[in-house]
């Protein structure tokens, strides 16, 4: 219906100044905060997956472009539309992807060190259980270590190890 250009915040003072519509969104980063804000001023919103929408672009990739094939692709009777989320799970999932991440992390830092120290001559199986064995290797007062590679080995086995459960 329109064709505005603005920014987040004239976006929200132009919802607001509006009676209650269908608003049609792309599920991208800020779609479920933005979801969250439009439903309070009274408005039923639609959220895409951008894989929905991707066909019904039909040129170039830009702003304007993405709206027009929004609109056509929240047309469509079929179309599937995602659920916008609260706030709580949202919150849960970023604990979630977190977590993921940081022991994702964790095991390249396990991988990379057990890899550095292989070029010394100190070899551990691969997973966190061996990380133990590396410490001590590392500490063996017989080892020909570098005084810069134990202080870099006993860091990166610190900051590797499982947290405790509980």
């Amino acid at each position: 219906m329109f064709r505005k250009k603005l920014s987040r915040l004239q976006f929200q003072r132009f919802m607001a100044e509006h009676p209650p519509c269908r608003v049609a969104m792309e599920a991208c980063a800020s779609a479920h905060y933005w979801g969250r804000e439009l439903e309070a001023l009274g408005h039923q919103v639609r959220l895409i997956p951008p894989i929905y929408v991707k066909p019904f672009v039909k040129r170039q990739k830009n702003d304007a472009n993405d709206a027009e094939a929004i609109v056509e692709a929240a047309a469509r009777p079929t179309m599937r539309f995602v659920p916008v989320k609260t706030a709580e799970q949202q919150s849960r999932a970023m604990v979630f992807k977190t977590r993921d991440l940081l022991v994702r992390q964790r095991n390249q830092i396990v991988n990379a060190l057990r890899g550095h120290l292989m070029e010394y001559g100190i070899v551990a199986p691969a997973g966190l259980t061996f990380v133990k064995s590396l410490v001590h290797q590392i500490n063996d007062p017989d080892s020909d270590l570098p005084p810069l590679v134990i202080e870099l080995a006993v860091c990166i086995s610190i900051t590797s190890r499982p947290a405790a459960s509980g």
